[in-house]
């Protein structure tokens, strides 16, 4: 079991950059492709920004 705050499928991201625009701790940002990493995941605060904006469905928020 992973303590990681965020799973994601990162198969299906399509690098829109939604995600890490919308941040407000700036715990995920992109790969060289665009695509979401969690870089900071001790900064990330759980408040589902991330999860609930993503067009393609590919974060989920640990509850």
């Amino acid at each position: 079991m992973s303590s990681l705050p965020l799973d994601i499928n990162y198969k299906y991201c399509k690098a829109c950059g939604i995600c890490y625009d919308l941040c407000p701790k700036k715990a995920v940002s992109g790969d060289d492709q665009g695509k979401i990493v969690l870089r900071n995941p001790q900064l990330c605060v759980k408040c589902g920004i991330c999860e609930s904006h993503c067009p393609d469905y590919v974060i989920f928020l640990r509850r």
